[in-house]
């Protein structure tokens, strides 16, 4: 449970967004929450495909796994910033109902942890990365990471039905 000062400053921010002229936009373009559902949809699939196949990799204990992440990473990111850019767009059309939504709450612990543990992983193995070196020791990390950013997708389709 939240404190109340924390409570009400997530309210009010909640309430000054669905509020606003992107919100406003959001409920009453035709096309602008469509295409940022899209966007989101294309986010998800970028930013945990990327993932995905880093995760996969070290889990199997492949060798190569500096030059996997330098080729992910940049999709990583770009997936991120798309989500992060349509899922405010979703947001503002009806924040109030959504952030109080359980599924809602979920998805967002998943994503901090799915964010704590990249950076963990880059804090404890970056180095290792850039020399291809092996890996010992990042199984359960790429687990607990496979396992986050798959829940952050469930738990954002069960939105919508709770």
């Amino acid at each position: 449970m939240l404190s109340g000062t924390l409570a009400d400053a997530i309210t009010a921010a909640m309430t000054a967004l669905e509020q606003s002229s992107l919100g406003a936009a959001a409920r009453g373009s035709a096309w602008l929450y469509p295409l940022a559902n899209l966007g989101h949809v294309l986010g998800a699939a970028l930013l945990v495909g990327a993932i995905a196949t880093f995760d996969i990799q070290v889990l199997r204990r492949a060798k190569d796994t500096g030059i996997i992440v330098r080729a992910v990473t940049p999709v990583a990111a770009f997936g991120l910033a798309l989500q992060v850019a349509s899922g405010t767009v979703l947001l503002a059309a009806d924040a109030m109902p959504v952030v109080v939504n359980p599924a809602f709450q979920f998805k967002m612990a998943m994503l901090a942890l799915g964010l704590v543990n990249v950076a963990a992983f880059r804090w404890r193995f970056g180095g290792s990365l850039k020399a291809d070196a092996p890996l010992e020791g990042a199984g359960w990390l790429a687990a607990v990471s496979l396992a986050s950013w798959l829940l952050v997708l469930l738990a954002g389709r069960f939105i919508a039905y709770l």
